[in-house]
């Protein structure tokens, strides 16, 4: 039995055939649906926190494979919320579900649970991790440029759940990581003894212009998450010049992506101009994608005059293959 708890816990093979999976299965869908992998299947879905793309996609992936997904409020839907100690409700859950996706804040709750439930537990998001999220930029990346050996990435922000995925996602996916957090918000200290074997691959600053210093990939995250609050104002000072602005992504490559696992604090981690605009740019490549993919079975229609023609994506390439 295998769970996905923290991105340490995976090989490099074992990342590079989860992402080929993923590759299989986005074509599948798009050329019309994917095989029922997880007919007869039922995954819970318990978050403790609140989501919006995580939880959705959990929901919809499930139901798009053939399986039953069950989306459980942990604070105000399960007696955990009343005090049921964990490893009841890991027993109990494990005898009734294949799998389990929770989203919690202790990293040592989610590793507790996982020994006591039977059955995978997959990571949502904890204070430590969010591997869920990394091997979807990778997936990304990888779509993007063809591959991910030698691409370099710059994280920008605080040295936690993100930095400490991506830190150890990219160096086991071939890549170069620059990590950039002020001084008193560096990533934990396992994940910097993991990469620093990697020698040069591996770079921890604090000044975002070295940083971003044509690199091929940026990233950063919100790390103002209690507005309001002494601790807000604290890290509104502690993070002022780590920003991504227009200037600063100048420094890095002319065909950079920018990532953001969102939500989006525009004009804290990242400009609102910066961020509409590769928002936007990303909304046009999705578009001209379905452009010709319509486009294609038109012109496949009128030469086969085949009503259902079926086409194939080539989604590395975008490009498209009649299986007429």
């Amino acid at each position: 039995m295998k769970h996905l708890l923290k991105m340490g816990g995976l090989t490099p093979e074992e990342l590079t055939h989860i992402l080929d999976v993923a590759d299989k299965l986005k074509a599948d869908q798009k050329a019309g649906g994917t095989a029922p992998l997880l007919k007869g299947k039922s995954v819970a879905l318990m978050f403790s926190k609140n989501s919006t793309r995580t939880r959705t996609s959990f929901e919809v992936g499930v139901y798009q494979l053939g399986g039953l997904g069950n989306y459980m409020n942990a604070a105000t839907e399960l007696q955990s919320g009343r005090g049921e100690p964990l490893k009841d409700t890991a027993r109990v859950l494990g005898r009734y579900y294949d799998c389990v996706v929770w989203r919690t804040y202790r990293q040592r709750d989610l590793e507790e649970f996982a020994e006591l439930a039977g059955v995978p537990v997959i990571n949502g998001l904890t204070d430590y991790a969010h591997p869920c999220q990394v091997l979807a930029d990778l997936m990304t990346i990888r779509e993007r440029r063809g591959a991910l050996e030698g691409q370099t990435l710059c994280f920008i922000g605080d040295g936690c759940s993100m930095a400490n995925s991506l830190i150890v996602g990219c160096l086991l996916a071939g890549m170069k990581v620059r990590c950039v957090c002020p001084q008193g918000y560096r990533p934990a200290a396992d994940v910097l003894m993991f990469a620093h074997k990697y020698g040069e691959k591996f770079q921890l600053l604090t000044d975002p212009t070295e940083g971003v210093k044509d690199a091929d990939v940026v990233v950063t995250a919100a790390w103002n998450t209690a507005p309001g609050t002494p601790e807000s104002e604290r890290r509104l000072r502690d993070f002022a010049g780590f920003q991504v602005t227009s200037p600063l992504m100048s420094k890095a490559r002319s065909d950079a992506l920018l990532l953001h696992c969102l939500p989006a604090h525009r004009g804290e981690e990242v400009s609102t101009a910066v961020f509409e605009e590769h928002a936007t740019r990303s909304s046009r490549k999705r578009k001209t994608a379905s452009t010709s993919r319509r486009l294609f079975w038109q012109c496949c229609w009128r030469i086969n005059n085949k009503e259902n023609c079926r086409i194939r994506e080539n989604a590395r390439m975008r490009q498209f293959f009649c299986l007429c």
